[in-house]
């Protein structure tokens, strides 16, 4: 589909099916559809989803509550992503969301209307389990020239920090001195490539680990 006129007849005929009289370029509308039983209905057409498509949507609002917006259906690799992130941002706003095939098939991925979202708890639990686990506002800026400072990471840090300090330690050493529970862990993960198992339970530190304390000591992660 290389117009927007073309979404017209496809989206039209899915709405007659339905029992509406449609009609187009009505007023400032793409399309209104009206059914005796119903409230009017008001899509609007764009060849791609974009800011101003739902800006558009959302004004047409002030006129009914059952606006939709349609686009061609996405394809290639990131459609499905695509869809669903659009589909979400439709049910937040009150928005109907319907995509148009090659074929001409219209599929209705949500239909306007109020939205109460359900909390994902596990999700808040993680968010300010992490939040308590990050020493200062690393991130203020965003992030720094060597990527997102997590809680992970600082303790990484402070673990290499201890061990650049006072040579080979046991993990204990390092975890009493540190305050990091997840020492041993840390290190024998070596997630960073920072870490060294010396013997049983003591860990030094790599070039690259001391290449990267400095990088992060600079950035201010510590």
């Amino acid at each position: 589909m290389n117009r927007e006129r073309d979404l017209y007849p496809p989206v039209k005929s899915w709405l007659e099916a339905l029992g509406y009289t449609v009609k187009g370029e009505v007023g400032a509308a793409d399309l209104v559809a009206v059914r005796e039983d119903a409230p009017a209905v008001v899509v609007e057409l764009k060849l791609g989803l974009s800011l101003r498509l739902y800006h558009q949507a959302v004004a047409r609002m002030a006129l009914t509550d059952h606006v939709y917006i349609a686009v061609p259906a996405p394809r290639g690799r990131t459609a499905r992503r695509i869809l669903l992130e659009n589909t979400r941002l439709c049910r937040r706003l009150g928005l109907g969301f319907l995509t148009v095939r090659e074929d001409g098939r219209v599929e209705a991925r949500c239909d306007p209307g109020p939205y109460a979202p359900r909390r994902n708890r596990k999700a808040e639990t993680r968010l300010l389990r992490d939040f308590a686990r990050l020493r200062g506002d690393p991130n203020a800026g965003g992030a720094t020239r060597h990527g997102i400072v997590t809680g992970y990471r600082q303790d990484a840090i402070a673990c290499a920090m201890h061990l650049a300090r006072t040579g080979e330690c046991p993990a204990r050493a390092v975890a009493a001195a540190t305050g990091v529970a997840t020492a041993r862990r840390i290190m024998a993960d070596n997630h960073y490539g920072w870490f060294v198992r010396v013997s049983r339970g003591v860990y030094g530190l790599t070039e690259d680990g001391r290449r990267g304390l400095a990088d992060w000591a600079e950035s201010g992660a510590d």
